[in-house]
């Protein structure tokens, strides 16, 4: 038996639970990280940015799409029957996180791939020279922009919240039982996408506001990680055992060190002296930020599975 050891208890897990891998915690940081960036490029296509030649609205996306698809073919290598996927789409229940996830994440593509048309990046238009013929079209017409840029930012809110209302789902677990968590991972997700545009982003005026926007996502993810510890230690004894598990149990280290210390606090720190000047732009935070966000869901995902409403069949 593997055997976890709390504060509060000794937690006996049975070896023939089936334990999620490396698979759902990578789709749900891609899931987030694109949604932030969906967001990001729909209010930059909202307020005209794209007409910057150096704006990274080219880019965000494309990296979209690539990293969407990356973290959907890693949800495909988690699914037992593998072959049967394609029945998600012959039906919709309106009751089933799972099916409102499944559609969000296809009409997702058309509006990325609408809000790549806009600002095609240069080595796209050089391979596919039709590319600037649709471009000019859409660019043409104010009304077609505004409505890509609406339906970047609300299908990247849609997807945002999925991937945290994917895990609350699981009444069974009582750490994923939490109302905040969708709320947690939409604003890790721009707190992400946001490091990342510092990170990639040519344009100077456009780094300094998204080092700006980063610090105020991670201040409110800060918050509401807060805000979901004392949820969970003021519910029931379950909800105690489980959020004791990342508090001071097995998960504790990785959390206040990698994803706390590491992942928010000290990006803060250095993209706040950043945008008053006192030291230069650099990496360091923005991947600090983007490993934080992927270790919150390996935390979250591992921890969770390991809590359990009947926790007496546990006990050693």
């Amino acid at each position: 038996m593997q055997e976890l050891t709390s504060t509060r208890h000794n937690l006996m897990i049975d070896p023939n639970i089936h334990i999620w891998g490396w698979e759902i915690p990578v789709y749900l940081f891609l899931g987030g990280l694109v949604a932030g960036m969906m967001i990001i490029s729909g209010y930059l296509l909202y307020k005209d940015k794209y007409k910057e030649p150096d704006s990274s609205i080219g880019l965000l996306p494309l990296f979209g799409i690539i990293l969407l698809s990356l973290g959907m073919f890693t949800l495909f290598l988690d699914l037992e029957h593998k072959l049967y996927v394609w029945r998600m789409y012959m039906t919709f229940r309106i009751k089933s996180p799972m099916s409102w996830g499944s559609w969000i994440l296809i009409l997702v593509y058309p509006a990325l791939i609408a809000n790549l048309l806009i600002k095609p990046p240069l080595f796209l238009t050089k391979r596919f020279p039709k590319i600037m013929y649709y471009s000019s079209i859409i660019r043409g017409n104010q009304k077609i922009v505004k409505t890509i840029s609406i339906a970047n930012i609300s299908l990247g809110i849609g997807l945002g919240i999925y991937t945290g209302i994917l895990l609350s789902a699981f009444s069974a677990r009582p750490l994923w039982n939490s109302a905040v968590l969708p709320l947690l991972f939409l604003i890790s997700g721009l707190s992400t996408a946001s490091a990342l545009v510092h990170m990639i982003s040519k344009n100077k005026h456009e780094r300094v506001l998204f080092a700006k926007a980063d610090n105020v996502f991670i201040g409110a993810e800060l918050f509401i990680i807060l805000l979901f510890i004392i949820g969970m230690l003021s519910s029931a004894q379950a909800n105690i055992d489980a959020i004791y598990l990342i508090l001071n149990g097995p998960y504790a280290a990785v959390f206040w060190i990698f994803v706390v210390l590491l992942g928010l606090v000290i990006p803060l720190f250095i993209q706040s002296l950043s945008v008053l000047n006192k030291i230069s732009h650099t990496a360091v935070a923005p991947i600090l930020v983007l490993a934080g966000g992927l270790l919150l869901r390996f935390v979250i995902v591992n921890a969770g599975q390991f809590s359990h409403w009947n926790l007496s069949s546990f006990i050693k």
